[in-house]
């Protein structure tokens, strides 16, 4: 969740006051956009019962938690996003990322910490190029910037492209300013492998705003020279929703498409998925400057905010996530129907001309019931790589981490969960990812953890060597 203007303080003040309890750090900006939407009318009859985890306890099922390398130094803020490269892992921070070591991938081990406030600091890496994402209003591009209303015009907003031919020292190399800053980010190879393109998904737009203006139905695209990082720069601006996307509806104003706030890229596919607010859609990227959407999709029963998307392997399905509240809401308390702040699964169909389009199959939702202080929605994971199936681990914040087979699209079913129960984490896991035989998820505020999932589940995925693995960038694990 973004906090700009006074819009953005009444929505922090309702998930504070209204929707659930937690502890300060998951409400420092951890979610992604979300009014309160309540669940009186979509909602099942069911009470509130008691919770599968009790307070206080830690509970598995098929998952064994191995370790955790708590938050310190100057990086206190929001744990968010991670990327994968070689034997390291990078970490994002709302106050910077840290750099892990996994040659114990059982214990990693911290060895660089890089200070450089501004939120989300979604992260990703290719070779020797790491970007971060600045989607708070900054002073200025620098490491020591302050907050700057973004009211005001000299405020700053964009991505970051850092040089890590030597992972161990960073080096902040070119800044791009981006209208409405980049929330996230996902990165699409050029052709040519010389380039790379960044495509930054932004949103909340405001009149009250100079470098962020309504209507705001575009992404940025930056290109960045690998040999010369110095020189990345915005090479274009596609409007995605000429018809100016879907236009909201009662159940809460940030169901209005205003931007994308996520954009999975599969260049091997020429493909693209974007959950983009209040709309779902499949684009062709064949041309990176110029992305084409093809398919386009809407739930306005049960989705309240597009928030990420995973293609399954050989890329013909989509899970879409809900991130129904922002990250603020307890929406697993049996109180919030299953359809609601879940995953919606879509099937890519191919129709005549070879045109393709998503097809609705499924919803999945974690089965388990946390208690009402437990923020609780479906958000970031990535597949699991075992041959002829379709298996996903996924961050729930506060619901904690699951593992599901999709492989029939129709009947998804959980394999696997952790879960941490009330008062042990303040917001929650936000981000958890397979790499190289092991989980590996950002906790909102107790750091760094490692998991080994059941070899009975992701035996043949051990097998699986990744050179890297940037989750908004996927790459074929093979058949």
């Amino acid at each position: 969740m973004r906090a700009r203007g006074a819009a953005a303080a009444a929505l922090a003040a309702a998930l504070v006051a209204g929707a659930l309890a937690v502890a300060a750090p998951s409400l420092a900006s951890p979610g992604d956009g979300g009014a309160e939407l309540t669940a009186t009318t979509t909602a099942t009859t069911t009470s509130s019962a008691e919770p599968d985890v009790p307070p206080g306890e830690t509970a598995s099922s098929k998952i064994t938690h191995l370790s955790n390398q708590p938050k310190n130094g100057a990086l206190q803020a929001t744990g968010s996003d991670i990327a994968f490269q070689g034997k390291y892992a990078f970490a994002g921070n709302y106050d910077g990322f840290t750099v892990y070591d996994l040659s114990d991938p059982e214990n990693p081990e911290q060895v660089v910490q890089v200070y450089c406030p501004g939120g989300q600091n979604d992260i990703s890496v290719h070779k020797n190029i790491l970007v971060l994402s600045t989607d708070s209003s900054r002073s200025d591009d620098s490491c020591n910037s302050t907050t700057l209303p973004a009211t005001n015009k000299e405020a700053w907003e964009g991505i970051k492209v850092w040089d890590i031919s030597n992972p161990l020292e960073p080096e902040y190399v070119q800044s791009v300013e981006t209208d409405c800053g980049s929330h996230t980010h996902s990165l699409a190879p050029a052709k040519n492998k010389r380039d790379l393109y960044v495509y930054v998904s932004s949103y909340f737009p405001s009149e009250t705003f100079p470098d962020c203006q309504p209507p705001h139905d575009k992404i940025s695209i930056v290109k960045i020279p690998l040999r010369t990082p110095t020189a990345a720069s915005i090479v274009s601006t596609p409007n995605l929703f000429p018809d100016g996307g879907y236009e909201g509806d009662d159940r809460g104003s940030y169901t209005q498409t205003t931007g994308c706030h996520d954009i999975t890229t599969y260049v091997e596919h020429d493909l693209a998925a974007g959950a983009c607010m209040g709309d779902g859609v499949l684009m062709d990227i064949s041309d990176r400057e110029r992305p084409k959407v093809i398919s386009r999709v809407r739930d306005t029963e049960n989705f309240a905010f597009w928030h990420s998307a995973t293609f399954n392997n050989d890329a013909t399905k989509v899970v879409f996530t809900d991130e129904l509240g922002g990250g603020g809401l307890a929406t697993c308390t049996g109180e919030y129907a299953p359809e609601l702040g879940a995953n919606g699964i879509y099937d890519i169909k191919r129709k005549w001309f070879g045109k393709r389009e998503l097809v609705f199959k499924s919803y999945y939702k974690i089965p388990r019931i946390n208690t009402e202080n437990e923020n609780c929605v479906a958000h970031n994971g990535s597949l699991i790589p075992v041959a002829g199936k379709d298996l996903m681990v996924q961050s729930w914040y506060q619901g904690g981490v699951s593992v599901f087979d999709f492989t029939d699209s129709r009947n998804p079913r959980e394999l696997a969960w952790f879960d941490r129960g009330e008062g042990l984490s303040g917001g929650g896991t936000w981000s958890t990812y397979y790499y190289n035989g092991y989980a590996y998820s950002n906790d909102l505020s107790i750091g760094f953890d490692t998991f080994d999932i059941d070899n009975t589940i992701d035996g043949k995925a051990e097998k699986v060597r990744l050179s890297s693995l940037n989750p908004q960038m996927q790459e074929s694990f093979g058949r």
